[in-house]
């Protein structure tokens, strides 16, 4: 198993630190913008070194714009920087290049709201609300 497989394991048992130390490690073997991402993300995490952090996130966003992971990670960063409206941008950017569940539970565990089918009325407008409810019951509403 490589460090960068090992570091998301570890990720994923919520072991910041242990996947900081991998995600070091695979970085300095190869400089990949998943590397950069998912290192950012610990950065920010345990050292608090948003600055460092974000302009990693955005490199690894130059070389893979399509990937939704990184404007994952991005948006991680934003809001331990607390900075939500950057945070849920990037999220919701991060949407637009394809369906990522962490991305959407990220999304819903800050309460969003999506935004009105018809902007140009009122969001508690009849139209706004049965058109909204039956959107999302056929899975048609986006975060966007």
């Amino acid at each position: 198993m490589n460090f960068f497989d090992e570091g998301l394991r570890l990720l994923g048992e919520s072991n910041i630190l242990a996947a900081l130390a991998c995600f070091e490690k695979a970085y300095a073997v190869e400089k990949t913008p998943k590397t950069k991402s998912y290192l950012a993300y610990c950065i920010a995490t345990e050292r608090g070194q948003i600055t460092e952090a974000v302009s990693l996130c955005q490199a690894a966003i130059k070389a893979e714009p399509d990937n939704p992971e990184h404007y994952l990670n991005l948006g991680r960063v934003y809001l331990k920087a607390k900075r939500k409206d950057e945070a849920i941008a990037e999220l919701r950017r991060g949407l637009s290049f394809g369906a990522n569940q962490d991305i959407k539970d990220i999304l819903e565990g800050l309460g969003l709201r999506k935004k009105p089918v018809f902007p140009f009325l009122p969001r508690n407008n009849f139209l706004n609300k049965y058109t909204g409810i039956v959107l999302a019951r056929l899975r048609l509403r986006l975060y966007l």
